[in-house]
């Protein structure tokens, strides 16, 4: 390790130039080898895409350049000079900076403190806070941002602020080069604006950024290059304009997708409403009118805080309808608590998996039986036998059934939490989210059990904020906005369309079955709704 890069900020360099380079790196962990001679070169001012299905090997690259592995083999240049990093800190020092999707963060210290947290600036022997913070508030006046208080508790922030807090705690080491992994995974959609316009300042200041994400319109937005891996190895590196979707994808999962949102399967029959909800209401939604039919996908669209999470916990009984009618196959029914609903042949897919969805510490099977054991304990036997089959019909990759599943690719994990859903055989199956963070492959299966269990005659509602999946795998349109309905628009409408309706924009006689929005309007809360 050259001590010397690790001692100071190095020059800024010529705009272009290249910055960070690895070449051929192999990693393997207990004879499985994760890494086949990948090579990577990062430019100056550049933001340069990283991406591939899970397993590909990119947390495993971004592990190695930042210190956290050791290669095996193969070499890492960073400003010019060999260097191999031996810990996070080292590589952090010398200016190449890692935002995992894990935040590195202490919730009860500062803004300030966290960024300077066992290098804070001392004076007479005691840390200098105003140093400290006035030090944060300039590195925070660089990125734009005049909203966060450096001495405002990081626990008290939001995911977005905690996420600034890191790449402001990078720019404290005067990062040459920041990797961020998965960044918006949990942010709303002005959250993302927000980080856009960070990426963009940074690289206007000469940072390269590495990103890393599953939402191909990101990187298609902010990629300047797009390096792809599959099976840990290197298939390509180039520019995105030179890329089209269709190729990306192609490239990632090693065969062409012809449909990446398929249509209803052969033989698929739309029958009477699984659920009619009339004028329902609570806490955080009024008036709602829609119904979900038989072996049809009905997207539910709307901005972050809409109403849509909570019609779906209401329908489940996470968080009852108070008002209106709610009916299932033509019977009125008021649906109290998740229990009564997974009674009633309803599952809900929650938006969160780690925290609302798994029990990372136990095995695939145990997860795929929680429901069957908590709701169910007498049909445990019975439905311990079709796990396999159900697990095989997900193709999910693992090791055996008992596999902790916190060892799993998220993509895997998502496959569990349908599993432990379809072992209930349920008529009526709620999607939150069903695909975020999780790769192209992965989606594509999904999607694809979606149509399955609506040619199957279950009825599908389906929460998404990616316009184009509402879009793709949608026969029917809701648009909430404010806690009621603002449109029901036909399959295939467009995004302008339901932008439209999502922000009030719509114009004379576009508007659905939505009235006026109530005083208190929607919510970004989200409660747990496992059984």
């Amino acid at each position: 390790m050259n001590e010397a890069l690790l001692e100071g900020a190095p020059a800024a360099g010529t705009a272009g130039e290249v910055v960070l380079r690895a070449a051929g790196i192999d990693k393997a962990f207990f004879g499985v080898q994760v890494l086949h001679g990948v090579s990577l070169e990062v430019r100056r001012g550049e933001v340069h895409g990283l991406v591939g299905e899970n397993g590909a090997g990119k947390s495993t690259l971004m592990k190695v350049l930042a210190g956290v592995y050791q290669a095996d083999a193969g070499s890492v240049e960073f400003a010019g000079q060999t260097v191999a990093f031996a810990h996070p800190l080292q590589s952090m020092t010398a200016g190449l900076v890692t935002v995992f999707q894990e935040f590195n963060l202490l919730p009860e210290r500062t803004v300030a403190q966290n960024v300077y947290l066992g290098r804070e600036p001392r004076r007479g022997g005691f840390i200098d806070t105003r140093a400290m913070t006035e030090r944060t508030r300039a590195l925070l006046d660089d990125l734009g941002v005049d909203f966060l208080d450096p001495a405002a508790r990081v626990g008290a922030l939001t995911v977005a602020e905690q996420q600034i807090v890191e790449i402001v705690k990078a720019l404290s080491f005067d990062a040459r080069v920041i990797s961020m992994d998965e960044p918006t995974a949990a942010l709303s959609e002005h959250e993302v604006e927000l980080l856009y316009a960070i990426v963009r300042r940074l690289t206007a200041r000469g940072v390269a950024v590495i990103y890393v994400s599953h939402r191909l319109k990101e990187i298609f937005d902010l990629c300047d290059r797009i390096t792809i891996l599959k099976d840990g190895a290197l298939v390509s590196t180039d520019a995105a304009a030179d890329l089209t979707q269709d190729e990306l994808v192609r490239r990632m999962v090693g065969r062409p997708i012809q449909s990446y949102y398929p249509g209803p399967e052969e033989g698929t029959r739309v029958g009477d409403a699984r659920v009619r909800l009339r004028g329902v209401g609570n806490d955080f939604v009024d008036g709602v009118h829609l119904e979900v039919r038989a072996g049809e996908i009905l997207g539910l669209a709307g901005l972050q805080g809409s109403g849509r999470t909570e019609i779906l916990e209401g329908i489940f009984g996470a968080h009852a309808f108070t008002r209106g009618e709610m009916e299932l196959d033509g019977r009125r029914v008021h649906v109290a608590s998740p229990r009564q609903a997974v009674r009633a042949g309803i599952a809900l897919v929650t938006e969160d998996r780690k925290a609302q969805g798994l029990a990372l510490g136990q095995s695939i099977l145990d997860n795929a039986l929680l429901v069957v054991r908590g709701v169910f304990a007498g049909r445990t036997r019975a439905a311990r036998k079709r796990v396999p089959g159900i697990l095989s019909s997900l193709e999910i990759t693992s090791r055996g059934l008992e596999q902790e599943v916190q060892t799993l690719s998220g993509g895997n994990q998502q496959k569990v939490v349908l599993a432990k859903w379809l072992v209930t055989d349920p008529q009526l199956v709620l999607f939150d989210e069903p695909t975020r963070g999780i790769d192209v492959g992965a989606k594509v299966a999904v999607y694809t059990l979606m149509r399955r269990l609506a040619a199957e005659g279950k009825a599908v509602l389906m929460v998404s904020s990616e316009l184009p999946e509402v879009i793709g795998m949608s026969d029917r349109i809701v648009v909430m906005r404010d806690g009621r309905v603002s449109a029901e628009l036909p399959a295939g409408a467009s995004e302008l369309e339901v932008l439209a309706a999502a922000t009030g924009a719509a114009g004379p006689g576009e508007a659905g079955t939505g009235a006026a929005a109530p005083d208190e309007g929607g919510t970004d809360e989200r409660r747990g709704a496992r059984p």
